[in-house]
């Protein structure tokens, strides 16, 4: 009979130490490296696997391929006997290695590059997502120029995240780009193991984390909206559609990706609301249409303006609120190149398109809109998600709270 067993080269360390493989028969043991590391915290000697918990979120994929080290030694150990050859350790070990550290799917493991490049070209996700990884990809290949380094699924480790994000930081990126470039690593990890190109795992690693901080974002207040909306711009036709545009926005707190795809096709119920599936989460949102939004459909007949791109919306807004006056200085904090910074800047200059998403949130949960019910238009799921657009200060809370009855009695 045959036996399998897995254990840690170091039970009691206190960093992440190799899993071995033993199998014994026969009265032998071949002891079999499985070339994946984990933290003795995380794993559960008794069932010789990773501890299901989520605080080591790569359990689930660690053990399936742990076990199909296990059935593997245990089918060699078969075919040996049914072939009527006698097991030994180097004859087991010959054939672990020749189906474990095999190349798969006749790919290179070493063409990372390769792979990344063909998987951005390919995807469907939206332009802005295929911007980013496109991002990603090209500071990928400056970092492995500069340092020379080879990148290959088995180098993408947690020494490599390290010298990564430290490389990164000395470039000068904010903290929550550094962030979104390790998020869209981590997509390209997943979708190889899904396509069978590496057994690396150790991206699934809790250190080797998506960093990132508390963003700090404006939003605008109903009065700014209204000088927005009352601006006259009949002498600039592009700036006109561009803030009835954002307008719309402020009021449907609409994505981008919606605003540009939105049509008359959309509005129902005798003109009164907007039914939409949201592009990013696939959510069908349902929105009650604001007075402003029926007085702008009115100047396009029933129609929603042209759209124009992302970038030169952007530019359009922060002239459009130059014009509008809205230059209350706002201090932003921020971690860049490893440092943390602050800079103040006029609150015209940082308007951007999703600046009405975050003020349509804001203004509906300043009103005493319920959250559920903003939710509901904004397509949140989690209540801990939509908090986050919610942008008030301390004093804006406070006078929220100054007529709540808990304060009055």
């Amino acid at each position: 009979m045959a036996s399998s067993t897995l254990v840690l080269k170091e039970p009691k360390a206190t960093t992440p130490t190799l899993i071995y493989l033993l199998f014994r028969f026969n009265n032998q043991r071949l002891k079999y490296s499985t070339r994946q590391k984990i933290h003795p915290d995380f794993w559960n000697e008794d069932k010789q696997k990773a501890k299901e918990t989520r605080a080591f979120s790569g359990y689930a994929e660690l053990n399936t391929l742990l076990k199909n080290h296990c059935d593997v030694a245990h089918d060699i150990y078969r075919t040996l006997i049914n072939d009527k050859q006698v097991p030994t350790v180097k004859n087991i070990k010959s054939g672990l290695d020749e189906v474990l550290k095999k190349p798969l799917q006749n790919s290179s493991p070493k063409d990372f590059i390769g792979f990344i490049d063909n998987y951005a070209e390919n995807t469907t996700k939206s332009a802005s997502t295929k911007k980013q990884y496109n991002q990603t990809i090209r500071l990928l290949k400056e970092f492995q120029e500069k340092t020379r380094c080879s990148l290959t699924f088995d180098t993408i480790d947690l020494d490599f995240y390290e010298k990564f994000t430290a490389y990164l930081a000395e470039q000068g990126y904010y903290l929550n780009t550094v962030g979104t470039v390790i998020k869209n690593l981590k997509v390209f990890l997943n979708e190889a193991i899904e396509k069978g190109l590496t057994r690396n795992i150790a991206f699934k690693s809790k250190k080797f984390k998506k960093i990132q901080e508390e963003s700090e974002s404006i939003y605008l207040t109903k009065d700014e909206i209204t000088k927005i909306y009352e601006l006259d711009l009949s002498d600039n036709e592009e700036l006109c559609k561009a803030r009835d545009l954002f307008v719309i926005g402020c009021y449907t707190g609409l994505r981008f990706s919606d605003l540009s795809k939105l049509t008359e096709k959309h509005i129902f119920d005798k003109g009164t609301k907007i039914k939409i599936l949201t592009q990013k989460t696939g959510e069908l949102v349902i929105i009650p249409l604001h007075t402003y939004i029926l007085e702008i459909l009115k100047r396009y007949n029933g129609k929603i303006p042209e759209v124009i791109s992302n970038q030169k919306m952007n530019d359009h807004l922060k002239d459009i609120g130059k014009q509008a006056k809205i230059k209350e200085k706002t201090t932003l904090h921020f971690t860049q190149g490893g440092e943390k910074k602050s800079g103040t800047y006029p609150k015209h200059d940082l308007i951007s398109v999703h600046t009405a998403r975050r003020s349509f949130a804001t203004n509906a949960y300043l009103n005493d809109i319920p959250s559920i019910s903003i939710m509901k238009i904004t397509g949140h799921r989690t209540e801990r998600a939509f908090l986050k657009y919610i942008k008030i200060t301390q004093e804006e809370n406070a006078n929220k709270l100054l007529n709540h009855p808990f304060f009055k009695s």
